[in-house]
């Protein structure tokens, strides 16, 4: 009897030890603190978290599910490169596909499905009020893929909620700049950025779906003009500019 609870117990710390080593590397890849691109190696991450190479396997496998590493045909692993040049097309596919799984959501959802939705915003609020006090924006971006995946269950459609999920998974860490530039207005208030959220819910509620899918398409295009100003602003302060060459 002895054996399989031994058994069991290392079970347990095996997955205790994945789990943690999934969200410390997931929560420093969000906040960039671990470059895209950047090579990871299974025995440096076992020397540093002081584990076996199973657990930490284990724990980038399922990063790469969420298309935060990527594992390369030689069996080395890297952080997912953000490739800058192809955000437009990544910025339509997920307008499209937003549209479509709220769209779709105000035509079949459920009341059980609007209660999920419904929790699903209160959790992301109470996140995005950690993060405005913090500047922490880890918890609410978790938060904010919990509530669009909720509204996707609601679509009753697995082909558009997979396609979509795939694109918020990619979409994580450009929330994470999209806060910090969004964070940097001393009069962003929290129902200004829940707004969007609301309209939303309001409308899969009323069945409403060229509203809902209205909304969605709004939401989206926010994403896209904040984001993008964002990145002009970078790209810009990067430049060197000097005049008095120029003028030779």
């Amino acid at each position: 009897m002895a054996s399989p609870r031994k058994v069991d117990n290392v079970s347990g710390l095996k997955e205790t030890g994945s789990a943690r080593v999934y969200k410390k590397l997931r929560d420093d890849i969000l906040r960039v603190l671990i470059a895209p691109g950047t090579s990871l190696d299974e025995v440096s991450l076992s020397q540093r978290f002081k584990l076996s190479r199973s657990p930490i396997r284990e724990a980038l496998v399922r990063l790469s599910g969420e298309g935060l590493v990527q594992i390369l045909p030689n069996r080395s692993i890297i952080v997912t490169p953000m490739e800058f040049d192809k955000m437009p097309e990544f910025l339509d596919a997920l307008d499209l596909m937003q549209r479509v799984v709220t769209r779709f959501a105000a035509l079949h959802r459920t009341p059980a499905d609007l209660i999920k939705i419904r929790e699903a915003q209160k959790g992301y609020e109470q996140e995005l009020s950690n993060a405005m006090k913090s500047g922490d924006s880890i918890g609410m971006i978790e938060k904010n893929f919990e509530f669009h995946m909720a509204i996707a269950a609601a679509c009753r459609n697995s082909y558009f909620a997979d396609s979509y999920r795939r694109l918020l998974q990619e979409g994580r860490r450009l929330l994470f700049f999209h806060f910090q530039y969004q964070s940097l207005d001393p009069n962003l208030t929290q129902k200004e950025v829940s707004a969007a959220h609301v309209a939303i819910i309001d409308a899969i509620e009323m069945r409403d779906a060229d509203r809902a899918e209205h909304e969605a398409h709004l939401h989206a295009v926010q994403f896209r003009g904040r984001f993008m100003e964002f990145l002009n602003r970078n790209l810009t302060a990067k430049l060197s500019l000097d005049f008095a060459d120029n003028q030779g």
